[in-house]
């Protein structure tokens, strides 16, 4: 990737949401961001500042919550790409997003997905002891719309049914 330049086409490999992907002549400009829209169809993650501060694009990169935004696409060839899409089972919901239902944890239609893909990185990382640690490695997922409290409240719903789920 060294000797990659702007104005270079490169063709990638890359598992989205379970799927092995290859993608041909993309601009080496592209962020993962817009391959994931306009590329391969994938519009959950959204684009809003555009510039790393609104979490609207947050993705799931190697099981890393990354800013989709400011991730170079020729970066991720041969890695693995989860998101908002990819994180339910067929008509089956994962845990996080049936919690932020059930705790009508919803801000905008344009954050909440980014909101469901912070929350699945902050509790597989580990960081949902209390409200506070919630808030806090939640911070990077800012929104207008408010509904923050339930957020939370959906992260430790989430948290204690994947604690139950395993044996200790």
């Amino acid at each position: 990737m060294s000797d990659l330049k702007f104005t270079d086409r490169i063709d990638l490999r890359l598992r989205i949401n379970d799927i092995d992907t290859h993608l041909e002549a993309i601009d080496a400009r592209t962020s993962l961001l817009d391959l994931l829209r306009e590329h391969v169809g994938l519009t959950g993650a959204k684009k809003g500042c555009n510039h790393g501060e609104c979490g609207a694009c947050t993705v799931l990169l190697d099981g890393r919550r990354v800013n989709g935004c400011l991730v170079l696409a020729a970066a991720v060839d041969g890695r693995e790409v989860v998101t908002v899409e990819g994180l339910s089972d067929g008509e089956q919901l994962h845990p996080v997003q049936r919690a932020f239902i059930d705790c009508d944890a919803f801000q905008c239609g344009f954050c909440t997905p980014g909101q469901v893909i912070s929350a699945v990185a902050c509790i597989a990382e580990g960081h949902t002891t209390d409200e506070h640690e919630i808030r806090e490695w939640m911070s990077g997922n800012i929104c207008r719309c408010s509904s923050y409290p339930q957020i939370v409240e959906a992260v430790q719903a989430a948290a204690a049914s994947e604690n139950e789920r395993i044996p200790s």
